[in-house]
Parts: C-alpha cells; structure tokens; sequence
C-alpha cells in the first residue's frame, strides 16, 4: 500500500489542460481505440446506440409554464437542440406543431461556441422573459443571458452574466437574485456562490445590493422568490456542507427570520403551509417523516405538525409534488413506487388516497404538474422491459394517455426479477436482475453489476434502451444493487455509510456479486462492474478490496484519489459525505478507502477501463488520470480514454454519449463473453405487434 503522505508522482497529471498532461491523455486514448474501438463489432453498436439517442418517436417530456409546454429536444438534425414550446391541444397530436425559441446549434456555430444546454428560468407570472443558462462544452460553470419568448432573441441589454457557477432567480420584472463570481471573496471553498445580490436592470452587477452573505467554509448560499399569487415570499440561506442547510425568511425591510427547523432538514413554503422532511428524529417524529405545518403559525412558536408521511423498515418517501389543491405523494416500499393523493381537509387534517395501481418492480414518477392553476399531472410509467407512458390526469377526473414510447430492443426471453443478498454484518441488500430466463437458459453468463451508493441517491427501475441494446439484447445479464449510501430505505439507509462507515457500501456490493454467483446467475470471470462518480468510488474500491470477484470494471468520471479530493474543483464540498482529508480524525479513515493509495503491484486486478472529460469541472480528471498512470506503473491491465467535453456527464450530445456507451459494452464483451459469443447484436426483431398496449391510469 502507498503512504498517502508520500510526495504524489503523478500530481503533473491535475494540470488540467497542460501540454504535457494533455500528451498522456492522448497517447492514452490512442491506446484505447486500438483495443477497443477497433474492434469489429464497436462500430455497428455505436451506429445502434445513436439510432436510440436520436430516434425521433422518443416522448417529448415537457414543462408547463402557463399556457405551453415547453421541451428541450436533441436528434440527429439538431445536434446541440432545440428548446421549444407547444400547446398541450397540439400536444396531444402524434406530430405536435412546435414553435422554436432557441436552436442552440445555430447559437454554437455563430459563436464558434460548443454551447451545451443547461436549462431556462421563465419569469412568471406572464411567461414572458427568461434567463438561459449555456455551459461551455458541458461543465457546470454557465453563461447567463436573458432571452424575450415574444420576440425569440436574447434581450441586448438584458440580464447577462459570463461563465461561473450562477445561480439566479426572478424576483420581479426588472429584478434578479444573483449569486455568482464576483472576485476575491464572491465565492466558497466549493467554488460556489457565498453571496446573494439583488441585481437591478440596467445597474453593474457589482453594484448590486447585497442581501445575503454565508461563510467562505460553506458549500454555497442561495436565495429564491415564491411567486405564487398571493404568497409572494423571498427566502436566503446557507449550505454548510452538502447534507446541512439553514434558511431565512428575508421581509420586504431587510431583516431575516429564520426557519427554525433541523439543519439537515428539508424545508420550504407552499402557500399557507411549511413542509419539512426529516433527516433526524424531531419533534417525536422519526428520520424519513414528512411532516406539514402552518406557516404563519410556525413562524410565531407553534411546533404542532401534521404528519403526511411516516417510514418503516422496508418502505420512505420517494418524493411529493404539489398541483393546485392536492399533494401527490410518492414513497418506495422495496424499492417499487407506490403513490398517493393527499388532501387538506376543510376541518384540519388530510386524506389520503391511491392515485394509480403501479405495476410490481416498475419506476412511477410524477412528470410536471401545475401548481398554480389546476390539478393536471404528467405521470411517467415504466419498468425494465417496459418503455415509459406518459399519462395525463386531473385529480378526481381520470386519465389519459398522452404518449407511448415503442420498445427499442428485443425483450424475447427476458426476465425481472429482485433478490436480496446479506452483507457482511447481515443486512438485506435489494437488488435487480434483468436478463434471460434461467428456466430456459440454464447455466452462467456475462453479467454487469452496476451501483452507486452515495448523497441518498436511489437506483430505481427504468426502461434503458442503451442497455438493452447494448447489452441485454446480445445475451447479458444486468444488475442493479441497491447499496447502502443511497436512498432507497431513507435517510438511515444513506447514513449508514456516511464517513467512516463508507465500507459498508462497499461490502453491500460485494455481497450482490458473491450473491449472483451463488444463484449461478454468473461467474466471477464472467462478471463486470461499472459505477460513475461516487460510484467510480465504489469501483475503486471493487478493484482493490475485491479484485477476486470480477473479470472486468469500469468507472467512469470517478473518485479515487480520498486525501486530496476536497482540494479539486468541487470536492469540498462532499466533505459532509466522506471526512475531511484535513482533520486528523478523519484522514486515516479516507487513506484507507483511497484506491489510489491501495494499488499494490503484487495483486492480480481484473482489467480497468477508466474513463473522464477534460470539461469536468465536478469530479476533476486527474483522479482517473492518476490512477491510470499508477496501474500502468505497476504493470496492471488499464487502458483510459478522456472525452474533451461533455463536463461531469461525459457527453455534451448524443455522438459523444453514444460513443462512450459503445467504448463501455465493447470493452467489457471483449473481457467477460466466453469464446465464441457474439460481437454485435443484432438487429430489433419484435415487430409493432409486439408492443403492449398502454396500462391505463433530478450531487456526484
């Protein structure tokens, strides 16, 4: 094992877009598409992934923003896309007549730009202006310009801000709440805003009033306007770190109160209500509790709350989404969606109802809805082998269906199914598996375990065509382990391998592996791991504590260097999740679970693919740049290949994605198929008739 105190040879390697550094990088990537997109079944897939990425009969999801619904929409013609509105009449239609407001491939060559979309705050209440975020090639940092819908341009001397970290609001019609890069002082150790402005058209925003400031330690500060009609408010607050928040109430006089609830509580207004969700046990309420109280009432001492919501042990709140007169309420029980409708009664108290039967191990999420105006939801169905439908309802009225994705690989002997495997200290950890049918293909095949395990992100069922293209399709099994780091049993599950505690994800993820084995599902050479982020953490940590289990990992855009990661780009702030490299108390634990400091030339380690974005301002390349030049120091089995664009995501369009996807499924066929299986799948065989028929009824 390293010394994770010894001077680090490879540190040249965080320069970013150094000459020398960005040679490695080349020299690295060369080596890849000798090994891997050279090979002859790697360019079929990726021709078979961009088809997915690109088809034209993918649902258009949409926002609701008075009148229209808005979309963003990338295809083969429209590289880069389009953001686009309709109505929901011709919304309905098979082909809805769509008006253009922005197509960013034309912004991007007139700018010589590699513009990526990253989203639009529309002014309310007339829906008339909006501030357009446009990052660089994909990297969190964004440009600002505010856009007229009316007119279809960008307003010349409207709201406009350069590249930085923004975050921005409307708090009026010729008025924003700003927090960006100001110079000296303006941002965090995170690199996030530490002030919040009230910016004035046609002001400098360096002269713009300052309303609130956090500490430079913070994660960030924020502030926002509530707009809806008659409960006009403004709030302020501070991130200490990435689990911990406190928020103000800013009154039209300046002064502050707080909102005295747990800081690492979630907590916000919704007209006369407050809503609190609980990451601790409060006010007699257990951890995972989503609770209502009256706003006006808490604000003068009234700690008496309505209970909406209480976990046990297999069931937690998946989220909740407000229309107009109604709380829509998701919660997972085994990881499989249950909802809700919740109803504030006229005599005090709520009722409660089944919104729509859910099919068993499927993804129910609530799309959009309109909180302002009505009672309309947008209700995404899918599962596994099942491409989504999107439903539109209106609470007491019915549903309908709006749209229905057709399916994009061969389900043909596939199956779903849900095990649980017992971790080292004997939890049950859930996971899925999809793939043939063990009844009629008996025997051990390649398998890819995929996980996360970090910030109480959940890993739910959905439909990926990419996957079963890529994957399923030619003979795979897939995995979905549901470890400890996420959020899938609430916030205990999550805080069960926060700190020093973080083996206990890993160990959930070796107990799948060794499970799939068990069942016969699999083979350890014959296995495969993937995880991106927090989850090339959780690769890192495969490779060098478990190498045994597996006959090929992937990590892509990961974590991997624990004792400097808090000093690149964004980690401070994930200091909440891991340690603090710095305090004594917590570095011993972090140099244990450092897979750059683990690597050992006498162990036998699966072959490695390592991928990242020379754009990633998130997780910063050279984590897996290192890591690369240390495996290949110690004569180990390694190839990486970086993407210059694309930021955190890997891919700033669908070339790019579908690229890295082939790069992914190549790789790992070429390591775990057994001999004389196939190399490229072939092509979709279900015909039309094939296809059900529709059921009725957003970090690391």
């Amino acid at each position: 094992m390293r010394n994770a105190s010894e001077d680090d040879p490879y540190l040249w390697l965080e320069d970013i877009s150094g000459e020398a550094a960005l040679a490695w990088v080349a020299e690295r990537n060369a080596e890849t598409a000798g090994a891997v997109t050279a090979d002859d079944g790697f360019g079929p897939l990726k021709a078979r992934l961009r088809e997915v990425l690109d088809a034209s009969d993918r649902i258009p999801y949409t926002v609701r923003r008075g009148a229209y619904l808005y979309n963003f929409w990338r295809d083969a013609g429209h590289v880069r896309g389009l953001w686009r509105r309709t109505t929901l009449e011709s919304y309905r239609q098979d082909e809805p007549d769509w008006e253009v407001l922005l197509d960013v491939d034309a912004l991007a060559e007139a700018e010589g730009e590699k513009w990526v979309w990253d989203g639009a705050n529309v002014r309310r209440p007339d829906f008339d202006r909006a501030l357009v975020r446009l990052s660089r090639d994909g990297g969190d940092a964004v440009v600002v310009r505010e856009f007229d819908l009316g007119t279809r341009e960008f307003v010349a001397d409207g709201f406009r801000l350069p590249e930085a970290k923004t975050r921005i609001g409307w708090a009026g019609p010729d008025t924003v709440l700003v927090g960006t890069d100001l110079g000296p002082d303006s941002l965090t150790d995170s690199g996030y805003p530490r002030t919040v402005r009230r910016w004035r058209r046609g002001t400098p925003v360096e002269a713009s009033e300052l309303v609130y400031e956090g500490e430079r330690a913070d994660v960030a500060a924020w502030g926002y306007r509530d707009s809806t009609p008659g409960f006009e408010r403004e709030f302020v607050g501070r991130s200490p770190d990435f689990f911990r928040s406190e928020t103000h109430l800013l009154r039209p006089d300046g002064t502050r109160v707080r909102i005295d609830v747990p800081d690492d509580a979630d907590a916000y207004a919704h007209r006369q209500y407050l809503i609190v969700t609980l990451k601790s046990p409060w006010l007699g309420q257990p951890t995972g509790s989503l609770l209502a109280f009256g706003f006006d009432a808490f604000l003068a001492g009234d700690r008496t709350p309505e209970v909406l919501f209480t976990p046990d042990a297999r069931t937690a709140l998946a989220g909740h989404t407000w229309t107009r007169n109604h709380l829509i309420l998701e919660t997972m029980r085994d990881v499989s969606t249950r909802i809700e409708v919740l109803t504030p009664a006229a005599e005090g108290g709520w009722t409660r109802e089944p919104l729509v039967g859910v099919p068993e191990l499927s993804a129910v999420s609530v799309v959009d809805t309109d909180p302002d105006e009505s009672d309309e939801y947008f209700l995404d169905v899918s599962g596994f082998l099942q491409p989504s439908t999107l439903h539109l309802g209106r609470i007491g009225a019915g549903t309908e269906v709006l749209k229905q994705a057709p399916h994009r690989f061969d389900t043909t002997g596939l199956t779903v199914g849900q095990h649980f495997a017992t971790s080292a200290d004997g939890t049950r950890v859930p996971y899925f598996v999809i793939g043939p049918d063990r009844t009629t293909t008996p025997g051990p095949g390649p398998a890819l375990l995929y996980g996360y395990g970090g910030f109480e992100v959940s890993l739910t069922p959905s439909y990926a065509a990419v996957t079963g293209r890529a994957w399923l399709e030619r003979g795979g099994t897939y995995v979905i382990a549901n470890i400890r780091g996420g959020g899938e049993y609430g916030p205990d599950w999550h805080q069960a391998a926060l700190g020093a505690e973080r083996p206990r994800a890993f160990e959930d993820f070796a107990a799948v592996a060794k499970d799939l084995v068990a069942r016969g599902i699999t083979t350890p050479a014959m296995l495969g791991a993937k995880g991106g982020s927090n989850g090339g953490l959780l690769m890192g940590a495969m490779l060098t504590r478990h190498p045994e289990l597996f006959g090929a990992i992937v990590a892509q855009v990961p974590l991997l260097d624990m004792t400097r990661f808090h000093k690149l780009l964004a980690g401070a702030s994930w200091i909440a999740e891991y340690g603090d490299p710095d305090d004594p108390a917590d570095r011993p634990h972090l140099a244990a679970i450092s897979p750059y400091h683990l690597l050992a030339a006498d162990r036998p380690y699966p072959p490695v693919l390592l991928m990242t974005s020379t754009r990633d301002d998130r997780v910063h390349p050279g984590h897996a740049r290192k890591t690369a030049a240390r495996l290949r120091e110690l004569g180990h089995r390694v190839l990486f290949y970086e993407n210059t664009g694309g930021g955190h995501a890997g891919a700033g369009d669908n070339e790019q994605a579908a690229h890295n996807s082939a790069l992914v499924h190549t790789y790992l066929w070429q390591q775990l198929a057994a001999p004389g299986s196939p190399t490229v799948p072939g092509p979709l065989t279900a015909s039309p008739s094939a296809v059900p028929a529709a059921p009725s009824g957003t970090g690391l």
